[in-house]
């Protein structure tokens, strides 16, 4: 196969103005940071498979930029054609293009992949050299792209209200409240997740992530639902028609800011669309301006969200009528209902016991075929592989696959939340590592073995990372793990006032490891959804400066998952999910009042991981605690030999 850089400069040179270069970002139409098979533009050009990264295509050169995440995957992956560039080290792509590429440059872009604030950065960077950025009318990577997978056509569910926990008239409501506070007429909504959050709806045509690729438009008075219709059953489409939701084409979502823009975007009654729907979805538009049109509407700014609206959209409407502000539903779905967060502990109970038995499982099949001391560190042979048979292999996929099989047995499973990390010694030091079949590593009992992991359940989403050793752990191996835990520890047992933002909470998870001189690159904590996306803003733990703009509030859900990873040796992670909530404390300076973490991910930490001598009596009886409440919690999914392992995994330790 002919290599994507070699067809798409022609193309570059070719085009009207001709391209100095070209930008390919990861992400699609709406700035997801999964996308669909079809989306993957950036992976096709580039071979990095990672999940962020965006590729620069210039006449002589190729460069691919990502986060500390992925460092070691790109090293590997990408051909001896392009230029790694990590981010936070090398000058971002912006800078690099303005030093690098002559006055005057034209810099090609999809304007449906790229947001409205980076675009704007762009071309302010840009001006200084009078470099122009291009938005392209067809995306030259889709041209090029001979094998680019058809669009699949997946029905849309609706989410039941006792999982979603709030009705879509609630939260309309609620939404359109807002809107008037701004004083705007209306709001483009082009984040998956909350085009589904907002009409409790869920689909599957982003893998791992229950979206729809859809948008959404909102006035003071109607709610357009953009998607292609072939998803929509009767059955749905009298739910949105119920709702007051009426359904459009996708791609008619372009022409339709323009009429927002005017005022002269149409809606029908309630009563009509729920005719229209009984007619198989035949809706009369007709009705000319809305009811509260320009000519008598005095709010006519339109609300754009500038970190997630792509820029063709944007470009649509006229300056003086936009408010570029963060969407409201950003923090409205972050912020968890009491369903949500009684669904999310319940499934994570459940994700929990599946991980026990998991653990059980892999304990005795180490122990069957490698001989592995196993996971109490009893040698029970060798320590050499017993059984030379391929049938009996056990690799980062096959034993992956059998941690899905035993979430698959769970109530309201619906599939994973992101693709399973399973790794094995130096494949667990590359902090995204995604093993395939034909090249993935076999597990070793002499060394760690990291699984971070998930699943989207109809009443909540799950992840959670365990780092094992079925052999015998090196000091150094046990000291780094235990750095790690204490860090996770400190985090989980935070208390702080209300204000508080993760960029503050960040140096908690990271001081342990400090202490000897380590670190990691990744932040510590992202929100995670109601049977939605596994990663989920707008605040997070990080040291990342986009961690100071959103404080964390009561009913958010966030991660726990510092690490250490030494490049060809291992990993180690652990992770839990955590729900934000109001502390008890003995005073309450400056009247702020405080908040603190709940954890609801149940499973073992090894033990035999440890240096008990490493740990304060305070973590020590953390972990004798969490691992009590974890028999307690746990017994009911459990079978007798499950809960007989379990009880051993968890034996306290003497403070």
């Amino acid at each position: 196969m002919e290599d994507p850089l070699d067809s798409l400069r022609p193309l570059m040179a070719s085009h009207s103005p001709p391209l100095d270069a070209l930008i390919v970002p990861s992400e699609d139409y709406h700035q997801s940071e999964y996308v669909s098979v079809r989306d993957k533009r950036r992976e096709f050009v580039s071979g990095f498979t990672g999940s962020a990264g965006l590729a620069l295509i210039t006449m002589n050169e190729a460069r691919l930029w990502t986060d500390g995440r992925y460092f070691l995957q790109a090293t590997q992956q990408l051909s001896d054609r392009w230029k790694l560039m990590r981010i936070g080290e090398d000058p971002v792509v912006e800078n690099w293009i303005a030093d690098n590429l002559p006055n005057c440059a034209t810099v090609g872009i999809d304007p449906w992949c790229v947001s409205v604030e980076t675009a704007q950065r762009w071309e302010q960077t840009f001006s200084k050299k009078k470099q122009k950025l291009i938005q392209l009318s067809t995306n030259l990577v889709d041209i090029v792209w001979k094998t680019r997978p058809s669009p699949e056509i997946h029905p849309i569910i609706v989410q039941p209200l006792e999982f979603a926990g709030c009705s879509v008239a609630e939260k309309l409501e609620d939404l359109r409240g807002k809107l008037a506070q701004e004083k705007a007429y209306g709001i483009l909504i082009t984040t998956l997740d909350e085009v589904a959050w907002l009409y409790n709806v869920r689909g599957n045509d982003v893998s791992y992530c229950p979206v729809v690729h859809a948008f959404a438009i909102v006035t003071s008075d109607s709610a357009f639902f953009y998607v292609e219709k072939k998803k929509v059953s009767p059955e749905v489409h009298h739910y949105l028609a119920k709702n007051g939701i009426e359904v459009r084409d996708y791609g008619s979502v372009e022409s339709d800011v323009v009429l927002l823009a005017s005022g002269h975007l149409s809606s029908v009654t309630k009563d009509s669309l729920i005719k229209g729907a009984k007619d198989g979805g035949i809706v009369s538009t007709e009705t000319g301006h809305n009811e509260n049109g320009t000519e008598e509407n005095k709010h006519n700014l339109i609300w754009v969200d500038p970190g997630s609206c792509c820029f063709i959209l944007y470009s649509k409407l006229p300056s003086d009528q936009v408010f570029m502000h963060q969407s409201p539903l950003a923090l409205a779905k972050a912020i968890k209902n009491p369903a949500e967060l009684d669904g999310l502990r319940k499934a994570h109970i459940r994700d929990g016991a599946a991980v026990v038995q998991y653990l059980v499982w892999l304990d005795i099949q180490m122990q069957e075929i490698y001989g592995a001391p196993g996971y109490f560190l009893e040698p029970q042979g060798t320590n050499k592989r017993k059984h030379s048979s391929e049938t009996l292999k056990l690799t980062e996929v096959s034993v992956s696959d059998k941690l899905e099989g035993f979430r698959s047995k769970q109530e309201h499973f619906k599939g994973l939340s992101f693709p399973t990390i399973s790794s094995v010694g130096p494949n667990a030091a590359i902090i995204h590592y995604a093993p395939e079949a034909k090249t993935c590593s076999e597990l070793d009992t002499d060394s760690i073995y990291l699984f971070d992991s998930g699943a989207q359940y109809q009443d909540g989403t799950t992840d959670i990372t365990r780092t094992v050793h079925f052999g015998k752990p090196s000091q150094h191996e046990k000291a780094c793990y235990t750095a790690v835990l204490k860090g996770h520890i400190a985090l989980d047992t935070a208390k702080f006032p209300n204000g508080t933002t993760g960029h503050a909470l960040d140096i908690l998870a990271r001081i342990p490891l400090w202490k000897d001189g380590l670190d990691y690159r990744h932040g510590t904590g992202h929100g995670i959804g109601s049977y939605l996306n596994v990663h989920e803003g707008p605040h997070l733990i990080s040291f990342r400066p986009t961690a100071r703009n959103v404080a964390l509030q009561a009913s958010m859900t966030v991660t726990d998952e510092p690490g250490y990873y030494e490049d060809g040796k291992f990993g180690v992670r652990l992770e839990n999910v955590l729900i934000v909530k109001e502390a008890d404390t003995k005073f309450n300076f400056g009247e702020k009042g405080y908040l603190s973490f709940e954890h609801i991910t149940w499973a073992p930490y090894q033990k035999k991981l440890m240096d008990q001598t490493m740990l304060t009596p305070e973590e020590v009886e953390w972990v004798n605690e969490y691992h009590s409440a974890c028999r307690e919690i746990l017994a009911p999914y459990l079978d007798e030999s499950e809960m007989t392992w379990l009880k051993r995994a968890t034996e306290p330790d003497s403070v």
